[in-house]
């Protein structure tokens, strides 16, 4: 018996499995820096735990209505209206078991066989097996560091075709830390419009932005934008709730009543309680979240700030997320003991095996010659990390 064809074309998530080797190479012993995951070092907040809590001693613990409880629903669509403005129904709300949960669904209800998704590169690295298992075809289109790894409108419209179903945006962007500007944002969704595709924008870190920057979701941008926008959101980011897994989609109504009957057969509802917690996280206090981001800024600041000063490596200095994503092309087809370096994924290896470093191949998100650092990690593990690459990238010959 073999597996699928589905399957075979499928890897596993690469950051998730970078982590998971640091953690048993620390299990063992061994000091490993990892910038891997991307995940908030930071706590969830106590009132969300708490409210989590008294739903379960209040016996909270049985199913819910596949897409989610309607007071869940009811406070995301306050918050979009409040924090997004853009108006929405609590029909056109799903709630999902986390963001990419969510990315998922929405692929399985509006892709048929062959259709083709639009995605900018670098990009995060499940958008394009996400794509694949709904039998889309996902058509990349590279961008450059130098245009700050934004999508040009001029691009997009070149890249559409007679199949284009959507085209993804991902504002504030992991891998790369980019976001849009309303302007460009609006060239987009005028290129767009006239073409008819969905628009699928992933906001997770539109709470992580720095320097001043202003967020905008692209459904506010007025009523025909609207319509072919699906907005994509959760809770793991800003709460620092990633294993809460506790994600939500809002959109055209029946893209949200597709997926939620997808949810209804795949994983039922997502968890009573921690629903309740992600109530909570809505409607408590929100003053740590500022807090977090001036903390997630400092770092940002030290890290590109060490890694620019490294010779031969450049790095966009990120407007939002928790990432960095340096150029390392300069050291590709150097040596070490005599074996050649020649993919980012060859430098990462090295990196964990010689620096005890743990990074992402830039390969992983679409864009040879860069690689990915996490960095919601203490500033004197920061500097210790970007000590010991900065030694190990020296000792190439």
């Amino acid at each position: 018996m073999k597996l699928s064809q589905r399957i075979q074309t499928v890897k596993p998530s690469p950051t998730l499995a970078i982590a998971a080797k640091a953690k048993t190479m620390r299990a063992q012993g061994i000091d490993v820096i990892s910038f891997g995951a991307g995940e908030p070092d930071f706590d969830t907040s106590q009132h969300i735990k708490d409210a989590a809590i008294k739903a379960l001693q209040e016996g909270f613990t049985k199913y819910t209505p596949a897409g989610g409880i309607d007071e869940l629903k009811e406070a995301i669509v306050e918050k979009l209206q409040r924090e997004n403005r853009v108006q929405y129904q609590k029909e056109q709300i799903v709630v999902s078991c986390g963001g990419k949960h969510s990315l998922y669904n929405l692929a399985q209800a509006i892709l048929d066989q062959g259709d083709e998704v639009i995605i900018p590169a670098p990009y995060w690295v499940s958008f394009p097996p996400i794509v694949i298992l709904a039998g889309g075809r996902p058509v990349t289109i590279s961008t450059s560091e130098e245009e700050g790894f934004k999508l040009s409108p001029e691009a997009l419209e070149e890249a559409i075709s007679p199949k284009t179903k959507a085209v993804i945006i991902n504002s504030p962007s992991n891998p790369t830390g980019s976001a849009y500007t309303r302007a460009e944002l609006e060239e987009l969704a005028d290129a767009t419009l006239k073409h008819n595709i969905y628009i699928i924008s992933d906001e997770i870190y539109e709470k992580i932005i720095y320097d001043g920057f202003e967020h905008v979701s692209i459904a506010s941008l007025g009523e025909k934008v609207k319509d072919i926008t699906i907005l994509v959101n959760g809770v793991s980011k800003t709460y620092s709730m990633t294993g809460w897994r506790i994600g939500y989609t809002a959109g055209p109504r029946e893209v949200i009543e597709g997926m939620t009957r997808i949810q209804s057969q795949s994983t039922s509802n997502p968890t009573s309680f921690a629903q309740k917690g992600a109530l909570a996280a809505f409607q408590g206090t929100q003053e740590e979240i500022p807090i977090m981001v001036e903390e997630y800024q400092r770092r940002r600041n030290l890290i590109w700030e060490l890694l620019t000063s490294i010779e031969g490596v450049s790095c966009y200095k990120p407007l939002g997320a928790f990432y960095v994503f340096p150029g390392i092309g300069n050291y590709l087809g150097k040596n070490f003991k005599g074996k050649k370096i020649e993919d980012s994924s060859q430098l990462t290896s090295y990196f964990l095996d010689e620096a005890r470093v743990a990074v992402v191949p830039g390969v992983d998100f679409g864009a040879e010659g860069y690689l990915r650092l996490s960095y919601p990690i203490s500033p004197e593990v920061i500097q210790e990390g970007i000590k010991r690459i900065r030694e190990a990238l020296a000792g190439l010959d």
